[in-house]
C-alpha cells in the first residue's frame, strides 16, 4: 500500500481486520462528481461538467465493484463518451498494473506501471490502497472519483444530455426501496463474499457465510419478477449481478462460501440469464479475467493453480453472445 505517498509493502488481500478477525474494506477516498453543469455533487467539490471525451475510467474486469461500472456505461450508453482502460487482472506485488496479460491494456495517459502511480500523481501524500474503478478528468488532471457507488449514480443522471438511452437505474420512484435493498445486499452478499474470504477467524467466517447463504435465499424467495424491484432493471439488479457471476467461478472454492452454488438456485439462475441479455452486459464479463485475477491472490492460492470449470458458467456466456 502507499504510505504518504510512497509504495511500502507487498499487496496484501486484508490491510485490517476488527477485534473478532472481520474483514474490513477501505473507504474510498476521491468523491467529487460529474454533473450536467459542473455543480458540486452530494460530495466533494464542483467543476466537473459531463463532456464527452473529458473522462477515462480505469477498471479491472476481475473486480465486482468496477463492472458495476462498465455495465452502467453501458446500459446508458455511454462508450462513446467515455473510454475505458482495463488494467491486468493477475494483483501484483505493487497492485493493479497496466499491460502484460491479454485484454490488458497500458496506460494512455501517463505511461504508468502501477496504478498507484496515478494515485500519487492525484495525491502526492496518498495513504491507502490503490484500488479500481478510477474515473479520471484528463482537462484537469486529476482523479475524480474511486468509489463505485459514486459512479454508478453519476453516469445514470450526468450525462443524460449526451447519452443515447434516457433509461433511469436509480428512479425517484423506486429511491427509498433501492437505498433500502442496495444496503442490505452489500453487507449479506456483495461485501459478505469478501469478509467469508479474507475472514481470520472461524467465529467470523461463520458469521459471513451465514450471512451470503441467508441473502441468496431470500433474493431467490423475492424474484418474482423479471428483476428485483420489478420490470425495470434498476442499480441493484447491477450491484446484484456482479457477485452472482462471479460466485461459482470463484467465490464459491476460493473464498470458501460453499454451502451452494448459484446453479442451485434455479430463479437466481434465471436471472443471471436475463441480466446477460440485456444490451452490452456481456461484454462486460470476462470469466478469464475473474479467475486469472482471483486466484491470483497468493495468501488464499499459494501455488497460483486456476480451475477449469465451472463449465456451466462458461455455457451460460456463450448464450449470451
Amino acid at each position: 500500500m502507499l504510505v504518504d505517498g510512497k509504495w511500502t509493502e507487498d499487496w496484501q488481500p486484508v490491510q485490517k481486520a476488527d477485534d473478532k478477525g472481520r474483514f474490513v474494506r477501505q473507504v474510498s477516498s476521491f468523491r467529487n462528481w460529474i454533473t450536467p453543469d459542473g455543480s458540486a455533487g452530494p460530495t466533494g467539490t464542483g467543476g466537473f461538467a459531463a463532456e464527452a471525451g473529458r473522462y477515462r475510467l480505469y477498471v479491472a474486469l476481475i473486480c465486482p465493484w468496477a463492472s458495476r461500472t462498465l455495465i452502467a456505461r453501458k446500459l446508458k450508453g455511454l462508450d462513446g463518451l467515455i473510454p475505458v482502460t482495463v488494467v491486468n487482472p493477475a494483483l501484483s506485488s505493487q497492485g493493479w498494473q497496466f499491460g502484460g496479460y491479454p485484454g490488458a491494456e497500458a496506460d494512455p495517459l501517463f505511461g504508468a506501471t502501477h496504478l498507484h502511480e496515478l494515485y500519487t500523481r492525484a495525491d502526492p501524500a496518498f495513504t491507502g490502497r490503490a484500488t479500481v474503478p478510477v474515473l479520471w478528468d484528463m482537462k484537469q488532471d486529476v482523479m475524480v472519483n474511486n468509489e463505485s457507488a459514486d459512479i454508478l449514480r453519476m453516469f445514470d443522471t450526468a450525462f443524460e444530455g449526451l447519452a443515447s438511452s434516457d433509461h433511469r437505474l436509480y428512479p425517484a420512484d423506486l429511491a427509498t426501496q433501492i437505498d433500502a435493498l442496495n444496503a442490505r445486499i452489500y453487507e449479506a452478499l456483495n461485501n459478505g463474499v469478501y469478509r467469508a474470504g479474507f475472514a481470520s477467524t472461524q467465529a467470523a467466517y461463520d458469521e459471513a457465510v451465514a450471512g451470503v447463504f441467508a441473502m441468496l435465499d431470500e433474493l431467490e424467495d423475492r424474484l418474482t419478477g423479471d428483476y428485483l424491484l420489478g420490470d425495470r432493471v434498476t442499480e441493484t439488479d447491477i450491484r446484484t449481478f456482479v457477485t452472482l457471476i462471479r460466485f461459482d467461478a470463484a467465490y464459491h472454492g476460493l473464498f470458501k462460501t460453499n454451502l451452494r452454488q448459484i446453479r442451485d438456485y434455479p430463479t437466481l439462475s434465471a436471472y443471471m440469464a436475463r441480466m446477460l441479455a440485456l444490451p452490452g452486459v456481456v461484454e462486460t464479463v470476462n470469466m478469464d479475467h475473474i479467475t486469472r485475477g482471483y486466484y491470483s491472490i497468493k495468501a488464499l492460492n499459494p501455488t497460483g493453480i486456476r480451475p477449469v470449470g465451472p463449465a456451466h458458467v462458461t455455457a451460460l456466456l456463450a448464450a449470451a453472445i
